[in-house]
């Protein structure tokens, strides 16, 4: 019987791709020793070097500076990413409505992500759907983060139910898909053009609304 739905965050309820750019173009503008350099190109290998978040900005911004010789700080750069991300959040589309239907379904709800602590449950508040979530397990509060199975377990374990019980929702195939499957989870894959499709997945679907036709289809909950 489906009783709890848990999501992965980056990709999967916030669009991690127009929030960075969003914010990347934001500070370009604000900061003057930047301008030397053309925006676009600028964005462009910022996006670049970040690896779709899988590289720690410290090593993004020393990179930058290192290649647009800025007269800057990278720590400052990095300060103002920190603190300043999470005023250009934006969530994807039909992602509250998608909460409110589960809600109403009487879902028990779980998010597991990966990063720090501080920045992430600011991305978290910053796109105010804290108060649908019953449990948050971001990996640096943790001190365990994704593909390991024992945060999977930990999260169904605190919402109450069993791994057979629940669905996991996320963008990435191995980090998500293949993880959650492997405790005993079913699994939604969020489609991303820039991953290669998971070799397992229980469903797969392009918008979060997709998600309300596969529970009113479940003809368990």
């Amino acid at each position: 019987m489906l009783k709890a739905i848990i999501f992965d965050l980056d990709g999967t309820l916030l669009d991690r791709d127009r929030s960075l750019n969003n914010f990347v173009e934001h500070q370009y503008d604000r900061y003057d020793a930047l301008h030397h350099v053309k925006k676009e190109e600028f964005v462009q290998r910022f996006i670049e070097l970040d690896k779709r978040g899988y590289v720690w900005k410290d090593r993004v911004y020393q990179s930058l500076i290192n290649e647009f010789e800025a007269k800057l700080d990278w720590q400052d750069l990095l300060d103002d990413y920190i603190e300043g991300f999470q005023n250009h959040c934006v969530g994807f589309s039909g992602m509250v409505e998608m909460l409110d239907f589960l809600k109403e379904k009487n879902m028990k709800l779980g998010m597991i992500t990966n990063g720090y602590e501080r920045f992430q449950d600011n991305n978290i508040k910053a796109l105010n759907i804290s108060d649908y979530f019953e449990v948050i397990l971001i990996s640096e509060r943790e001190g365990i983060r994704k593909p390991d199975p024992e945060i999977f377990l930990r999260a169904v374990n605190l919402l109450g139910v069993k791994p057979e019980d629940s669905i996991y929702v996320g963008d990435h195939p191995s980090n998500d898909i293949e993880a959650s499957l492997n405790v005993g989870m079913r699994s939604i894959w969020k489609e991303d053009d820039f991953q290669n499709k998971p070799l397992n997945t229980t469903w797969t679907i392009r918008e979060l609304h997709e998600i309300r036709v596969i529970v009113e289809n479940s003809g368990d909950t």
